[in-house]
């Protein structure tokens, strides 16, 4: 049977269809182009549109295991729900679903709650999934590299509660880990969930150190100016999109995003080594 995976062409999406396909897999990849699906040989490609039900009973036929990722957009909480709704008409009992970690606590920030009222569909319709809840992607800091080495600040609010940060390549692992175990058992399993975090817990001033380290010159921490920055983020990204990362980075002040007791070790015994830290993930950009 047939393994299907959305978002493909994205970060998480890319490394979940590389892992499936290394560990054998029958990989499906739905793309709104066909011409950006860059994958390994072997991967079936399915043109479609989250929002297209046509393309998506055309792109679920067949398929046994579904990987549903929606990307920070105006309809995302739409389109996970036509998707599942879609999965269910098809008869798909395995799924894994990419939440976000606190989902039931920053019910504030508009694509948190969107997500948490996707696990309720979830758990009210008595599907059979895997909901994965990510921290804060370490893979975000690319956007911000030429503005530390521009202006010598670091500027994201982290805040000083801490914030587990996560490689996108261990999440797209876990999730390809996560859908074989689902995707080979030989009934549906039940429902659980799973936070997705990274090695360490780091503060705004902790990732300016991290940084500073990485370019060997000082970096500031300039403190939690949630209006300016989302001020900032209007010009790169819509105005509400804008609004909903200051949310977040409220949130991220008065929370934190903080792994719970046990979430390292269970990561790391999935993945049969030690998580990727902030730090390699810095050198690396940097």
């Amino acid at each position: 049977m047939t393994i299907l995976v959305t978002g493909a062409t994205g970060n998480v999406g890319r490394n979940v269809v590389e892992h499936l396909v290394r560990r054998g897999a029958d990989v499906r990849a739905l793309v709104r182009d066909p011409a950006k699906a860059d994958f390994p040989a072997g991967v079936d490609i399915a043109r479609g549109d989250l929002l297209d039900v046509d393309s998506l009973r055309a792109a679920f036929s067949g398929v046994s295991t579904l990987f549903l990722l929606n990307g920070v957009v105006a309809d995302e909480y739409t389109q996970a729900l036509v998707a599942l709704a879609i999965a269910r008409e098809a008869g798909i009992e395995r799924i894994v679903y990419l939440s976000v970690i606190h989902a039931d606590l920053y019910v504030n920030v508009p694509h948190f709650a969107g997500k948490f009222g996707v696990e309720r569909m979830i758990e009210q319709m008595g599907l059979h999934a895997t909901i994965l809840r990510p921290a804060y992607f370490m893979d975000n800091e690319i956007t911000i590299k030429e503005a530390i080495a521009g202006y010598g600040v670091y500027p994201m609010p982290l805040g000083a509660k801490g914030i587990a940060m996560i490689d996108a390549r261990d999440i797209g692992e876990i999730a390809a880990i996560e859908l074989i175990r689902r995707e080979t058992s030989a009934t549906p399993l039940p429902l659980t969930r799973i936070n997705l975090v990274g090695p360490d817990t780091l503060t705004g001033a902790d990732a300016a150190a991290v940084w500073s380290r990485a370019l060997h010159r000082e970096i500031a921490y300039p403190g939690e100016d949630i209006a300016g920055f989302e001020r900032n983020l209007r010009q790169v990204m819509p105005s509400w999109m804008a609004l909903d990362m200051a949310l977040m980075a409220e949130r991220f002040a008065t929370d934190g995003m903080l792994p719970e007791a046990g979430d390292i070790d269970r990561l790391e015994h999935m993945l049969g080594r030690p998580l990727r830290s902030y730090r390699d993930c810095v050198t690396a950009i940097a």
